[in-house]
Order: structure tokens, then sequence, then C-alpha cells
């Protein structure tokens, strides 16, 4: 009863909740939704059976379910990111060493912009690294640990003896240089045979005595008033109870004056004499108190108390030292509301003395996180106006005002987002047309939306994004051929796909509606597609591909929410459940052998999470989801399923196994190589030697190293595994052998492996059969691939290489449909026409990649194409827009010297 009441309350929640607009309507309607389930269905039903509908029809059933509009991303998005990352390159090759981490961290605004997590983390990596303030230092290695979870990996490095220097804390005091503006001792010019050498200070009903020299040199106003003219300069008694120092106090200052150091001093007297050293301008005294504060500084808390401290005595030591609390414990700070006010109350002079000149770099990461926590939150607000207030370039101003109108257009601020998004217009940021469009549509001028759009294709290259964005303000047919058209330009963007998908399925198409989907799916695991897809399959009462993918969607992302966030993936999987049938572990087993054998990685994916929940061993189930998910380039969720696999490793031997994998993964090759060594040492396992038969590969440049390398995997073949990892190792022993040379080992190998149903390995056959001279023996092999793979992009393109012309132009034409981000393909057909001499289509080619895929490859080509052609400024710009994708190309690195020779 009680889950059939949790459908009841799903679905009521739905119908309560969504306005009209959001459920499936007739033809005539604009909104394009998919039908679902009827909430009465699910009651019909036996736990554990089937529903069966002999009465009702997918095209009589309501659904809460839409296609969303595709978001207005605040992101730096140039129509021309090319041109964008060529002027940063230029600039970096001129400017000064203090601006080099500012034009890295717009190279990072250029690649986030395009979705490229590595090439993002590269460029944060040369921002820290050509960091020329410790401020830059602070905010750049605290993000390279924010974005690469850098916490786990730091305390590995700890491990294995080596240290992650970005990731670590830095000694403040040390990054600033003593300060010089100390004035020297002077004489006195009063009549030294009248003055005592001996001066008291009073305060309250006591005095303490001081060397009147020595304090007379604290500063320019103590030596004016013990030395000079003044009254002071004869007395031998100066009452000082009034400026704020105690007994204590002044004792402190007095040994200061003549040791020139402060021992042991309880924070609060330091604050006190701190206050004072600052009204009296005693720069040596202060300097001290400062960086002896810097010291203590030890929590969250003393940051907070000691920054407002620091931010009202011009204290750059003690502001540095806590700003570096705060970014060391990042998430956490951003929801501390003490924290948050300090960061975003500071006006300009106090952000000088916080972050010096950083902080426009300060708040670009702040408001990051804050975004990546809740894009509606006011701390996202208040973060996002500070990164405005920063803001000095042209770059930075497009960056910080098309970022705080998104933000204000997700709050429903929609007189603020309008003034933001005309700023970053009329800065040149053109995406920004996006949030003037949907505000016009809000207001009802849905055709001053649509001329925007139309004028802005006009006016620029078209990108895919803007034959998007125009769809939505016209009728249905129009619709689909503009949104077509944007998957011509940009095949990566998901609302074209899911849009069709919906129309589709509305339409009763069901097999085309699924194919739609699965197109987008094929190359590029969306978790809004998978809902999508998750939605057709209940329509279709198909539940066993349902609950296969809200698994896959549970594994990518464990708190998702469906349907707008209304209800969570966990319960829908509950509920789905109920109607499929339950899988022994020996049943879950088989079904991943299966999957693994017709290369169904999202298949496998969900068999593992319903595998997590037996008794199985979860570190090892754990660590087999990581090498999936690395393998559907999702990077992020790899490094949580290893970090999980670590966690619940059964013993030593094998924890160390994931910790060397995470290090691996991290480009941390030999210390990962460590970690494998002293898993063999505890005991030899399969993954032991495996991993460091990986890391050995990577690690060594000495080409005999290949020799260990075979002998580690054959090492690994005696240990005990399963044959999906006994298949793995036979694929790859085989690729180091035909490296070798030794193509019957390699053959056998590979023979090997298939016997095991490792499907992949009759690519590493095929290899063998085409360096045998056994061309059509390789296409053969090739084609069984085909066969057999549900994800088979790259081994169409595989096959391409053992046919002739026309055939090759075929599977790769096939490759850019299943995978448009394969860049072989745009390379091979680029090439073949410039052989052809038809050099603008060529380059057309080639930009036609270009304009949604940031590849070294393909701007290389392009490069040299311009060259060929005499085209120096246009190789001249691929040349430093590729040099921003990969600073020590060697090629790369020569044409750029011979174009910037001949530069006009």
């Amino acid at each position: 009863m009680g889950i059939h009441l949790a459908i009841v309350e799903i679905w009521e929640l739905f119908h309560l909740s969504c306005p009209m607009r959001t459920f499936f309507p007739s033809d005539s309607c604009e909104e394009t939704h998919i039908s679902a389930v009827h909430p009465q269905s699910w009651l019909q039903v036996e736990r554990g059976k089937l529903s069966k509908f002999a009465s009702q029809s997918p095209s009589s059933i309501e659904s809460p379910v839409k296609v969303p509009d595709p978001p207005i991303l605040p992101l730096f998005k140039p129509v021309d990111y090319i041109e964008v990352l060529a002027q940063i390159h230029e600039e970096l090759e001129s400017c000064p060493p203090e601006k080099r981490s500012n034009l890295y961290l717009s190279q990072y605004h250029v690649f986030k912009g395009l979705g490229e997590v590595k090439l993002m983390r590269r460029s944060l990596r040369s921002a820290w690294l050509k960091a020329s303030t410790v401020h830059e230092k602070l905010i750049f290695g605290s993000w390279l640990k924010y974005e690469k979870q850098g916490e786990i990996v730091s305390d590995l490095l700890s491990s294995c003896g080596e240290c992650a220097e970005e990731f670590g804390i830095i000694d403040i005091a040390s990054e600033f240089h003593p300060n010089e503006n100390l004035i020297s001792c002077g004489t006195n010019t009063s009549d030294g045979n009248n003055i005592s050498r001996i001066v008291s200070f009073i305060i309250g009903d006591e005095k303490i005595s001081c060397d009147r020299q020595k304090i007379a040199c604290l500063s320019v106003p103590f030596h004016s008033m013990l030395n000079g003219c003044f009254m002071e300069s004869f007395c031998e008694d100066i009452n000082l109870s009034e400026n704020g120092i105690s007994l204590s106090g002044m004792r402190v200052i007095s040994d200061f004056s003549i040791t020139g150091s402060l021992n042991e001093v309880l924070p609060n007297l330091l604050l006190e004499i701190l206050v004072f050293s600052n009204k009296f301008c005693c720069e040596s005294l202060k300097d001290a108190c400062d960086r002896k504060l810097a010291s203590l500084v030890s929590s969250r808390q003393d940051a907070v108390e000691l920054m407002e401290c620091a931010l009202q005595e011009n204290s750059h030591v003690l502001a540095a030292s806590c700003l570096q609390v705060f970014l060391h414990e990042l998430s956490d700070s951003v929801n501390d509301c003490q924290v948050v006010e300090l960061l975003t109350s500071a006006d300009r002079q106090k952000m000088s003395i916080m972050v010096g000149p950083a902080s426009f770099s300060l708040y670009s990461l702040l408001s990051e996180v804050a975004i990546n926590d809740n894009p509606c939150s006011d701390k996202a607000v208040l973060f996002s106006k500070q990164l405005l207030d920063s803001a000095e370039t042209n770059r930075q101003k497009m960056i910080a005002y098309h970022q705080l109108g998104c933000i204000r257009f997700l709050r429903k601020e929609y007189d603020e987002a309008e003034q933001l998004f005309e700023l970053a217009l009329n800065e040149g940021h053109v995406y920004s047309v996006v949030g003037l469009a949907r505000l016009s549509d809000i207001k009802g001028c849905k055709d001053w939306s649509y001329e925007k759009l139309s004028n802005v294709i006009s006016s620029y290259t078209p990108l895919g994004w803007m034959y998007q964005e125009k769809s939505l303000y016209c009728q249905d047919d129009k619709r689909w051929g503009y949104l077509d058209k944007a998957t011509e330009l940009d095949p990566t963007l998901t609302y074209p796909y899911m849009y069709r998908a919906a129309s589709l399925m509305r339409k009763q198409n069901v097999q085309a509606a699924l194919a739609e989907i699965n197109r987008i799916l094929g190359f590029k695991l969306a978790l809004k597609c998978l809902e999508l897809r998750f939605c057709f399959y209940l329509t279709l009462e198909e539940y066993q591909s349902a609950i296969r993918d809200v698994q896959v969607i549970l594994t990518l992302s464990p708190d998702y929410r469906m349907f707008d966030g209304r209800v969570s993936a966990s319960q829908l999987r509950s509920l789905v459940r109920e109607h499929v049938e339950n899988w022994t572990t020996a049943d879950c087993w088989l079904q991943l052998y299966d999957r693994w054998s017709v290369v169904d990685d999202i298949g496998s994916l969900s068999v593992i999470y319903q595998m997590l929940e037996s008794d199985a061993a979860k570190g090892v189930l754990y660590f087999r989801q990581s090498l999936l998910l690395l393998r559907l380039n999702c990077p992020e969720a790899a490094m949580r399923s290893l970090q999980l696999a670590c966690r619940h490793a059964l013993s030593e031997h094998e924890r160390l196994v994931y910790e060397g994998w995470i290090l691996y993964d991290t480009g941390h090759c030999e210390e990962g190589l460590r970690k494998a060594e002293e898993s063999i040492s505890l005991q030899r396992s399969f993954e032991a030697f495996f991993l460091k038969a990986y890391a050995l590969a990577d690690s060594s440049l000495d080409p005999s190293s290949s020799s260990n390398v075979i002998l580690l995997l054959h090492e690994a073949q005696k240990c005990p595994s399963d044959r999906l990892r006994k298949g793995q190792a036979l694929n790859n022993l085989g690729s180091v052998y035909v490296d070798c040379g030794k193509l019957d080992e390699a053959a056998d190998c590979y023979i090997n492996a298939l016997k095991i149903r490792h499907t992949r390995a009759h690519q590493g056959l095929a290899r063998v059969h085409f360096l045998r001279n056994d061309k059509n023996a390789a296409y053969a092999e090739m084609s069984k691939l085909i066969e057999k793979a549900r994800n088979n992009a790259s081994a169409y393109e595989k096959r391409s290489e053992y046919c002739e012309n026309e055939l090759t132009k075929a599977d790769l034409d096939m490759v850019t449909r299943l995978d448009p981000l394969r860049v072989y393909p745009y390379r091979y057909r680029a090439a073949v026409l410039m052989d052809n001499r038809k050099e603008d289509e060529a380059i057309a080619e080639l930009s036609r990649a270009i304009s949604f895929k940031a590849d070294l490859h393909l701007l290389h080509l392009r490069a040299a194409f311009h060259e060929h052609m005499g085209d120096v400024t246009g190789a001249l710009r691929d040349c430093r827009a590729a040099l921003s994708v990969d600073p020590d190309h060697q090629e790369m690195l020569e044409l750029h010297s011979r174009m910037n020779s001949q530069e006009p």
C-alpha cells in the first residue's frame, strides 16, 4: 500500500504544481512534451509484475514532463573563440609578468564556455605557476584544489613523500618582503645636557621607563615628539593614558625598541600593539605584529575576527593569512554568513589590503563556487556584484555583466537582468542576446526576439546556439528546420535532439523518437537526455530499459532530481523497480558480461549500480564503475567512484591500488607507480600488476620498458581475477606486443581475449592483419566489431583505415554521424579536399568542427592550410589559438615561429 500511495502523491504533486503549459498539449500548442504513464495504471499492477493497458493508448495519456527551454549559460561565449584565444596568447607573449595570471584566467573562461575541462584546469595551473603575488598563488592554488578535488590528491601525494604545492599551505609571512619604509635613528636635536636619556611613559597610575632614542627610532612621530621642538621633547614623563595602550603593551613596545623582535605575546596584546603602532606610524613594530598575528590564524573563526582588524589597520600579511584560511576551506567558507559578509562588504581600499590587485580572480572563484552551489542564492548575487566591481578590462566586464544577468534572470529579477544583458552586449558579448530575447518573450514580444536573433545571424558567422535560440520564437514547422541547422552547426547542443525526440514521440513515432535521443546519448551522456529517455520507456511500459536509465542517472549524480527538481531520481527508481524482475548476484554478473561483450557501457553502468546494493565486495565494483565512467568521458563522476572504491576496499593492498589509480588519473604517474609497488609488496594481485604496467608504460620514455610492461601483464594474468579484467589485460598485452613488432604473440593475445568475449580485441587483431599486409582480413575483423558493438563510432573510424577511398569516406561520414566529437574524420575529409585543390572547402570542413571543439590537430592542420595559401594572418591566428590549447607542442611552435617572422 505504501508504494502505491507514494506514486499517487508524486503524480498529484505534478498536477498541482505544474502550470498547464507543462503538460502535453495538442499539436497546435507550441510546447513539446512527451506522454507517460497515467497514475491510475500504477495502482493496477501487482508487486513485481508488469502492467497491461489493453484499453489505453499512449496518445490518450497526459504527462507532467516537458522539454525545458535550453538554459542561458552564465559563461563567457565569444562568437569567435579562436580569435579571442589568439589575442590572449599574443598578449601573453609581450605582457609584463604581473599580468600573466589574469590572462590565463581569461583563457580559462574561454575554455569553460566551450566545456573543455582539461584545458580549463591547465589554464588554472598556468595561472598558478605564473602568479606574481601571494594572493594569486592562494587563489589559483585553491581553485585547482576545488576543481580537482585536491584534498584527497594532496593527502595521497603526502603519503608518497611528495607535496602538491598548489594545494598546500603557504608561509604567508615569507611571501611578503620586510617593510623597508623604516626611519633610521636620528640624533637628539635638543640640548643633550638637559634631557635625560630615559623617558617615562605614564599609563594610568603607573610609569614605564624606556630608552628615549630607541623609542624615537620606532617612527617619525615618536622621533619628532622626543627629539624635536615639542614640549614632550624636554619632558622626562609623558602621559600616554589616552592612547589606547596598556602597561603590558608598552613594556612589549619598549622591549621591541631594544631587541627589534617580539617574543611570546598574547594575541589580544598583539592586537592592541598593532593598533597603537598604526596610530603612531611605527612601521617596523606594525610589521612585526602583522607577521606574528598572521602566524596565529588557525581556524575560520580566528580568520573572521582577525580579518576585520587587518582591514581596519591596513595589515596586509594578516589579511592574506586570513584569506588563506577562507580559501583552504572553500566550500564551507562560502556557506558561512560571517565570511560572506566580510568578502562582499569590503570597499576598494579594503579589497586592496585583502587581496592586492587580484580581486577579479578572487571573485571569479568565489562566484563560481556560489553558482555551483545555488545559482539563485544571495551569495551568488553578492559575489557576482563584487566580480563586476573589480572588472577592469573589456573582457572581464563582459564576463561579469553576463554572469550577474543570468543570476538575476533565474531569480526573476527581470528589469535588473535586462540592464545587465544590455551592458554585456554593448561590451561585445553577443551571446547575451539570448537573455534579452528570453526577457522580451516573457513580456509578450516574441516577434522582437525572433528579429533580434535574425539580425545576429546575419551580422556574425552563424553558430548553433543562434539557430537554437531563434527556434524558440517561431511556429513548429519552422522550429524543426532551425533546430536541424543548430545541430548541423553544433552537434553537441542537447536541446534540438530532445525537442525532435519529444515531437516524434507525441506523434507516436516511437522508434524515430528513441533513435533521435539515442543519437546524442551515443556520444554525450547528458542527464536531461537520459531523463527524457527514461520517460519514453515509462510511456512504452519498458520498465527494464527505464530502470537502466534512472540507475545511470544516479551513478552520474546521486542526488539528481527529475521533473524540474520535483522528485528525486532515487524515489522514481524505487517505484519502477517494483515492475522489473529481481536479479540475483549471478544474474547481475551474467548481465554485466553480456553488456561488456557488446560494448554497451551505459548498460554496464546500470548493472554495476544494481550490484552495489548486494553484499558483494563494493570496492571492486566502484572501481569498475570508475573505468566505465572514464570511457564515457565523465571524469568527475569517475573520480567520485574511485574515492568510494578506496573507502570500501577490503584490504590495505586493495586500497593502495585504488589510490594509485587516483594519482595516475590526476597526472601523478610516478606516485601511482609507487602505490602499485607498495600494494604488490603486501600481496601480489591482478589489479596491482595491471596498474604498475599502465603507470610504467606512461612514466618511462625508455623503449626497453616495453619488456617490463609485458612481464608485468603476464604476472597479472597469473593472479586471480574475472574474465572482464583478464580480457582487458590480454588486449593491452597484445597492444604492447604490436608496438614491439611481435605480431604472432599479439595475435595470440587478441584471440584469447575474444574467446572470453572481450569484443574490443577485434580492433587489435585487425591491426595485426593490417601489419601482415592483409588489408581485407583487417577490414573483415573490424566489421565483426561493428556488428557486435553498441557504441561503434571508433570501430567505423578504425575500419576506414583498411578500405579504399569511397568506403573510407562512407565509414568516416558514419563516424561523424555517430560521434561528431571525433576529429579524425574532419581532418581526413579536409586533407582530401586540399589534395583536390579545393582549399576553401578544406578550410570550411575544419572550421565546421573547430566552431564547437577546441582541438590542437584541427587547428594545426588549418594553420598549415593557411600557410600553404599564403594567408599569414590566418595561420598566425590558428597557431596562437593552438598554443593556447598546448603551449609546448613542438610543431606548432615551429610553425608559429615561421609565421611570426612573416607577419606584416
